[in-house]
């Protein structure tokens, strides 16, 4: 029987707390859009689409008061073999990434992330299913990250 991995043992990276500035923004954004809808369709006198609109907008504002908790469940953890990254409230997510098994890290920045000067990593495997991406990261530390993670898929690669 294989032992069972200890996924709090070890040290847990978090991401940069300015990811709270773009969740709000793009949560915002989404709320402005549902508030411009319940208006416009209250002035056409359609009221089911203001309904629907307005219960987006209140899911979005509610929504909002959870990204700070929400950004702190956000951590990574690079261990012997893998890269462990977790996620989540009330589902959480843990996800072992193999250095062996990674094909592609790449670095994003939407708009709101660059202006806070952060950046995202994507990684890419053999597995659709993996989808791993970790948000919030400072650039200069995305890009370590990243060089240090290819140092280690490629050296993995090359044993297999």
């Amino acid at each position: 029987m294989a032992a069972r991995i200890e996924i709090g043992a070890g040290e847990w990276h978090r991401v940069s707390p300015k990811q709270v500035g773009v969740e709000v923004v793009g949560t915002a954004l989404m709320a402005l859009i549902a508030i411009v809808v319940v208006v416009a369709a209250v002035v056409l006198h359609i009221i089911p689409l203001a309904i629907i609109a307005g219960i987006a907008a209140l899911v979005g504002i509610v929504t909002a008061a959870f990204i700070p908790r929400r950004v702190r469940s956000y951590g990574y953890q690079l261990r012997e073999d893998d890269l462990l990254f977790r996620r989540g409230l009330l589902y959480q997510r843990f996800v072992a990434v193999p250095y062996g098994r990674m094909q592609l890290i790449d670095i994003n920045r939407g708009p709101v992330s660059r202006a806070l000067k952060l950046a995202e990593l994507k990684f890419v495997t053999a597995a659709a299913a993996t989808g791993v991406t970790i948000p919030g990261l400072p650039e200069g530390e995305a890009e370590q990250l990243r060089d240090r993670l290819v140092e280690l898929a490629e050296s993995r690669r090359a044993g297999l």
